[in-house]
């Protein structure tokens, strides 16, 4: 293994933020007598060529710039390797960042990780559909919330914030209960309506919406909140509580720890780190200590 720093860079993360923090990550590197070598991707597939590419001259860490969806997205590769990942959180959600106490709209602080950083095993999560099988970051989400994100990406107006404002607008109105069946951990499948499913390593999606609140992302457990079956005016009310994180103790919401779960559902869409990954079934399950960050010393998450 080489002592040279690789910076694979998603220029188009965060609506351009992530050009912008690969500059500024380069520009610190090279200021602290790092040898640097960059790839830049111009889409999800360009980004996985290059992250193969930049592992296979070995360097000493590999630097992440964009969002977690940009870390997710060659997962497969990284996990595979024997390198320790900085991420410079250039997203719009940045949960992962959030999860690990990395800093975040600070590209500088976060590329200087690669060289004080101290490094940190973290789990990752796999869902399984038929369609394949996919590796994330931090939380899978089946039922209401999978579906709000299924209709913002199909709308094609309004832009920004809107656009999932109308989506959940249009999918409360929409809103019934989902007939889930769930196994856990090997036990004999159940029959649990409900309004939702997630099953996360961390705690929060969407940017600190914390719905597996209390992950932690390196127990070798996933978090699964199920919610139960919940009309327009109780889940409106159950909102606030899910953005302080206390919803768990309401009597609606059943949490547990477990390393895999079977969920499927008539109707089922599956979203992991933000991407639709399939829909009708699927099977989540856990890999301990597959990932390698570097996190900050007084860091303790």
């Amino acid at each position: 293994m080489s002592e040279h720093i690789a910076v694979l860079a998603n220029p188009y993360a965060g609506k351009g933020r992530g050009e912008r923090a690969t500059e500024t990550a380069v520009r610190l590197l090279r200021e602290r007598g790092a040898d640097v070598r960059t790839y830049a991707g111009v889409s999800a597939t360009d980004t996985a060529r290059l992250a193969v590419a930049a592992l296979a001259d070995e360097p000493r860490v590999l630097v992440v710039v964009g969002g977690d969806g940009t870390l997710s997205g060659v997962l497969d590769t990284v996990c595979d390797a024997a390198v320790p990942i900085v991420l410079v959180a250039a997203g719009t959600g940045n949960d992962l960042a959030r999860a690990l106490g990395l800093p975040r709209g600070d590209a500088r602080a976060a590329a200087e990780l690669a060289l004080t950083g101290v490094p940190r095993a973290i789990d990752v999560g796999v869902v399984r559909t038929a369609e394949g099988s996919r590796r994330f970051l931090t939380i899978a989400a089946l039922g209401f919330d999978a579906k709000v994100s299924d209709r913002t990406n199909r709308l094609r107006w309004p832009h920004g914030a809107p656009r999932y404002y109308l989506a959940l607008l249009i999918e409360l109105l929409r809103l019934k209960p989902m007939d889930f069946t769930l196994a856990v951990d090997g036990e004999p499948a159940r029959r649990s309506p409900g309004t939702l499913v997630a099953a996360g390593s961390t705690s929060s999606y969407g940017g600190g919406m914390p719905i597996c609140a209390g992950a932690v992302p390196d127990d070798g457990f996933l978090d699964i909140v199920h919610v139960a079956p919940l009309g327009r005016l109780r889940l409106l009310r159950l909102f606030p509580l899910l953005l302080r994180g206390t919803h768990l103790a309401r009597g609606e919401v059943a949490h547990r720890r477990a390393r895999s779960v079977t969920v499927s559902a008539p109707g089922l869409v599956v979203y992991a780190d933000g991407e639709r990954i399939g829909e009708d079934e699927c099977t989540i399950s856990v890999i301990p200590g597959a990932l390698t960050m570097m996190v900050p010393k007084e860091s303790d998450d």
